[in-house]
């Protein structure tokens, strides 16, 4: 719930930061972008102290009918099992290290590739951008999400997904630093939009978390179910907006 709540704060900034001045920067940072990095700090350090303990409930925070094993048990059992290969840690970082390069490389080539795709094909890029560039970008996700659900970690595949939500706008302090401008009062119609569809969705998966809803349709959660039917509308809204924008 607390991650749910970050995702839905930062967000929150991030729309009020788009109707500041672009004249409102010192030392190449925005009040905004600031604000969007202190919050997600502190959200990390609440989630911390949830996950530890909470005055108002017994044990570690975990509702009655959380998983048996406690969150982040599947990493637990991936050291343990690499240390049982006698995998040093200087290799591991490595291997790490080489991923993430991967990952950066890979990135620039998406997002080059993507708006050469939207052009050849006629679509808005603002429309690829929230359906085949957004889902390309959350394959990371959606691999170790899967991964924590095979293992019975659920908890761990849940604040992965809130997680990654949460720290992305964080990203904004980057683009400022490295541009030396606001970014954010450029945000146009459909990149606020996009914002209060992300929070809508949140509020749907955080009411999710409290009912804990135990019926499924079609294999899958009455939440899950309701975010899947909203972002569809939502995609159908942004389309009028690209439209109505002149694409």
């Amino acid at each position: 719930m607390i991650e749910a709540v970050l995702v839905i704060a930062v967000l929150i900034v991030a729309i009020m930061a788009t109707q500041l001045p672009n004249s409102l920067i010192i030392a190449r940072l925005t009040p905004g972008t600031v604000m969007i990095a202190a919050i997600w700090i502190a959200g990390v350090w609440l989630s911390g102290r949830a996950a530890n303990s909470l005055p108002w409930h017994e044990g570690s925070g975990n509702a009655p009918d959380a998983q048996e094993k406690p969150k982040g048990h599947s990493q637990t059992s991936k050291q343990h099992a690499s240390a049982a290969r006698s995998e040093s840690a200087t290799r591991l970082l490595l291997i790490f290290a080489a991923a993430a390069v991967a990952t950066l490389v890979a990135g620039v080539a998406l997002e080059r590739s993507g708006e050469a795709i939207a052009s050849s094909i006629g679509l808005s890029g603002v429309l690829f951008g929230a359906t085949v560039l957004a889902a390309a970008t959350s394959l990371p996700e959606l691999s170790s999400g899967i991964t924590s659900v095979r293992m019975k970690d659920y908890q761990l595949a849940i604040s992965d997904i809130f997680g990654g939500n949460a720290f992305l706008p964080v990203l904004f302090l980057l683009a400022v630093l490295i541009s030396g401008k606001a970014v954010l009062p450029d945000a146009q119609a459909s990149d606020i939009y996009l914002a209060g569809l992300g929070i809508l969705l949140t509020c749907v998966y955080a009411a999710g978390l409290i009912f804990r809803p135990k019926r499924q349709v079609l294999g899958m959660g009455i939440d899950s179910l309701i975010v899947l039917i909203l972002y569809a509308t939502g995609v159908a809204g942004l389309f009028a907006i690209s439209v109505g924008h002149g694409g």
